[in-house]
Parts: C-alpha cells; sequence; structure tokens
C-alpha cells in the first residue's frame, strides 16, 4: 500500500466508526506499519484541513468530524456505476492498481444512499473473462506515464524469448488482453507486444523525446479503434 493509498485508508476507517475514536496504537496494527507512522499520516491529513482531533485519555485517539470531511461527489447513480464498471474492466490491465485505488477514493466520497444504490446495481454486472491470467506488468504503465525506456522479456506467440529495450508510446485494449506500443530498439520499428507475454518490465534511467503516435500507425485491420478521452472515434 503507498502512503496516498494509507492516507485516504485512514481517513475511510476514522469515517466508518466516527465519532469514536481510533488509537494510534490499533491503526498502525491494521495497516502494518509503526505508531509513529500513523502519526505522521495523519498529522499530514490534519495539516491538509481533514477534520481529525485527537482525544486524551486512556480510551482515546483520534476522530473524524465527518460533518465536516470532502463534499460527496455530485455522480448520478447511473454516472456512479459506470465509473465504477469502467474501473472494474481495468483488472487485467497495467492500469489495475490504480483503478482500484481510484475505486476507494470513489467510494470515500460518495453520498451513503446512492452508494448504497450503486452497489446494489453494480452486483448485477458480471464481466466475462478466460480462465487464464491475462495481466500485465504494472511497470508497462509507469514507464508510459514517466517516458522511461523499458527493458522487457518477452515470449512471442511460437514461444521465443528475447530481451529487449523499448520505448513505451501507447497502448491498445481488446478484450482481457492490452496491447504495449512501443519502439522497439531491437528491431527499429514499432511494435505491439501483448501484455500477459510480457514477463519482465524493468524501466531505466534514459528518457529520450517521446515518439508521436498515430491511429494509422498502428496498421489496424480488423475491428473499430476507439480513442480513450474525448470519446471520439479513430479510423
Amino acid at each position: 500500500m503507498t502512503r496516498t493509498d494509507r492516507l485516504y485508508a485512514l481517513v475511510e476507517e476514522l469515517r466508518a466508526v466516527s465519532p469514536r475514536p481510533r488509537s494510534a496504537r490499533w491503526l498502525a496494527d491494521r495497516f502494518g506499519v509503526s505508531s509513529r507512522t500513523i502519526e505522521r499520516d495523519l498529522s499530514a491529513l490534519q495539516q491538509s484541513g481533514v477534520p481529525i482531533w485527537a482525544e486524551p485519555g486512556r480510551s482515546g485517539g483520534y476522530c473524524l468530524d465527518t460533518a465536516h470531511t470532502l463534499a460527496p461527489l455530485g455522480f448520478t447513480v447511473d454516472e456512479a456505476l459506470a465509473v465504477m464498471v469502467a474501473l472494474g474492466a481495468l483488472s487485467t490491465s497495467p492500469f489495475r492498481d490504480s483503478a482500484t485505488s481510484a475505486l476507494r477514493k470513489l467510494v470515500a466520497v460518495t453520498e451513503d444512499r446512492r452508494l448504497r444504490q450503486t452497489a446494489d446495481l453494480a452486483a448485477r454486472i458480471h464481466l466475462l473473462s478466460d480462465e487464464t491470467s491475462n495481466e500485465a506488468p504494472v511497470a508497462v504503465a509507469h514507464a508510459l506515464r514517466t517516458g522511461h525506456v523499458l527493458r522487457i522479456s518477452y515470449v512471442d506467440g511460437s514461444g521465443g524469448a528475447t530481451v529487449r529495450d523499448v520505448e513505451p508510446m501507447g497502448f491498445v485494449g481488446k478484450g482481457d488482453n492490452w496491447y504495449l506500443i512501443a519502439w522497439c530498439r531491437l528491431r527499429d520499428g514499432l511494435r505491439a507486444f501483448r501484455g500477459d507475454r510480457i514477463t519482465e518490465a524493468e524501466p531505466l534511467a534514459e528518457r529520450p523525446p517521446r515518439r508521436p503516435l498515430r491511429a494509422e500507425d498502428l496498421g489496424i485491420v480488423e475491428g473499430r479503434l476507439r480513442t480513450i478521452g474525448l470519446g471520439e472515434d479513430s479510423s
């Protein structure tokens, strides 16, 4: 768990038991860190404006004023359900950890009644996946964001294994499979690497200029390529 995730989880834990307090020792055991780390986290939350205060005494601890926490998001039930489904669909993608974290934050700031309605509807929606794991290494998503060259160990469809340095340029998702689109220095050209065939991914220190990526460069011959963001179709 990253520190950012732990800060949100701390707020959620204190919100759940409010107005009762939680001691720093109890929270430390809950999150697997030291009491000193918890106290630093709570201090950071207080300094950022989260209404947490300490109650003295043997039965005291830290409390959260739920009446003055973040305002609930203004999502309708349908909007919250759409976001929840979209994040759930990323479970095999390189963005799965970020999607899980985003979902926790959505839950933390969604109004209780709408959240219950959304959860009831979400329980009726299922995503059918292959029995085999199609997960792509999370490191490839980080490399796209940071612009670092990635050294990957890759097994192609015929079982041939190679180690190559690539410059991440983008992703294409198809069903449960996610493909890293990158400039391959071994082949000196644009290549697509299926995520679950990347057995290792190590970011290197080098950050070359980012290469442009156009839809027509991908050479898609089957299906329709859709762009994430503006919701427009790409030809």
